[in-house]
């Protein structure tokens, strides 16, 4: 599969062929616009002079991983902390995937299955999980038996709801008018 994100042919090549690079960037995907998350591996691999192995990320001196992330421009607005969830990720990788990012999804049994070990990945809650098995199945080609009900209302077909949804600049308009909008009701919704 390749994927079209709106963001330099060169990143998206990567994302499309490096597991650990699109598992990377969806780690980054927080408080930053996406472009910027989805862009990082590359930024990555460039400084490093080549893509990384998940057993390179796990064994990265923690200072050194930091630096890297913190060199203007950094790789993200919270470069600390998100130089050492990559690393904790990695590390799950090498325990219980032998360090291959495909491993977390390609035999997966079903949606249900394929969800749940996202989830236990550092930094990936329920919304977060889902919307990268949503990604997986939308843009990756990756589709276990009731993958798009395991990824709730980001697997619908014809949404415009996450990452999942994007693959040109009209649908990365239409996912955050979505995201406006939702903020805008949360904002309206009463507290309780």
């Amino acid at each position: 599969m390749t994927l079209s994100l709106p963001i330099d042919a060169e990143a998206n090549k990567l994302l499309s062929t490096d597991p650990l690079a699109l598992l990377i960037g969806m780690v980054l995907d927080q408080q930053i616009p996406l472009e910027k998350a989805f862009s990082s591996p590359y930024v990555l691999a460039q400084r490093l002079g080549h893509a990384p192995t998940a057993e390179e990320l796990a064994g990265f001196d923690p200072d050194a991983l930091i630096e890297i992330f913190a060199k203007p421009p950094a790789l993200h607005r919270f470069p600390k902390a998100m130089a050492a969830r990559v690393q904790e990720v990695c590390r799950a990788l090498v325990g219980s995937y032998d360090g291959d990012a495909a491993n977390l999804w390609r035999d997966a049994a079903d949606g249900k299955e394929l969800v749940k070990r996202i989830a236990a990945l550092p930094g990936f809650g329920k919304q977060k999980s889902q919307i990268f098995a949503a990604l997986l199945g939308k843009q990756y080609g990756v589709q276990p038996p009731g993958w798009r009900e395991a990824a709730g209302a980001y697997g619908e077909e014809g949404a415009h709801r996450s990452v999942a949804d994007i693959v040109d600049g009209e649908s990365l308009a239409k996912v955050r008018a979505f995201k406006k909008e939702m903020k805008a009701a949360a904002k309206a919704a009463p507290a309780g």
